[in-house]
């Protein structure tokens, strides 16, 4: 999930245009990346912040909702389930065992009204961006899909980010 050369074409068209658009919106490249690094150098996992913001130098990401640990603690494990499997496209509700089943369908329910904002400390620099934690969600067809965006923000490394910032489409 966190290598930018295994991600489909489109994902990585996506992920170049957003984190492009991105970084013209908190003020440069290098905003961007330094918010990065803060919220990597949060622990325990920034999510579970009772603050639920992270400041660097130049932006602020804030939420909406507290996130307890339980519920990153499945997402984690769903996603170092992921990156053994290595598919393309990756439909969480794909898990077979019923009981692990309702749980990440309770964890999307907890999760999806979330929506992340940063914005620029000085707003010279740009009106900030905002995403939610899911790209779909759709129960009906059984199917639930992590927004890239999000992977990028609080799971993936740096060099996942400068990478899409370098794709050339």
């Amino acid at each position: 999930m966190c290598n930018f050369n295994k991600q489909p074409e489109a994902t990585q068209e996506l992920l170049h245009l957003f984190m492009q658009k991105a970084s013209q919106e908190l003020g440069g490249v290098n905003f961007l990346l330094s918010l990065i690094e803060a919220i990597r150098s949060k622990k325990p996992h920034p999510l579970v912040m009772r603050e639920m913001q992270i400041a660097s130098n130049n932006s602020i990401i804030k939420w909406n909702k507290v996130i307890f640990k339980d519920k990153v603690t499945l997402l984690e494990n769903i996603l170092v389930a992921h990156r053994d499997a290595q598919e393309k496209d990756f439909n969480i509700l794909s898990e077979p065992n019923q009981k692990k089943r309702k749980n990440i369908i309770n964890m999307v329910k907890t999760l999806n009204p979330i929506e992340f904002v940063v914005t620029p400390q000085n707003p010279n620099d740009g009106n900030g961006f905002s995403f939610g934690v899911f790209d779909t969600v759709d129960f009906e067809k059984e199917i639930v899909i992590l927004n890239p965006i999000f992977l990028a923000m609080f799971f993936c490394s740096v060099n996942f980010t400068k990478n899409a910032l370098k794709h050339s489409l």
